[in-house]
């Protein structure tokens, strides 16, 4: 023998009229300013932490890195003002 039990959730309460709004959707489309550091292995170091530190502080994002034998490319993005 099955025995079925409903249990019942209160009501859900009114919401207040007016209080909330769906805001607009704006589309746009961000615009990016690069920048790019090349370092040759054989005589320049690595950024360091005090130079990355300064482009982050600028809002420059690591956007990726190439090796061309012993140079090194350095790509950096941010969004222009």
């Amino acid at each position: 023998m099955t025995t079925k039990i409903e249990v019942p959730f209160p009501p859900r309460p009114p919401e207040p009229r007016g209080a909330h709004l769906q805001p607009p959707w704006v589309p746009f489309e961000p615009r990016w300013e690069y920048r790019e550091i090349v370092r040759d292995l054989e005589s320049e170091k690595l950024p360091g932490e005090e130079e990355l530190n300064a482009l982050g502080a600028e809002h420059w994002e690591l956007a990726g890195v190439a090796n061309q034998g012993r140079r090194v490319h350095f790509y950096f993005k941010r969004e222009r003002t």
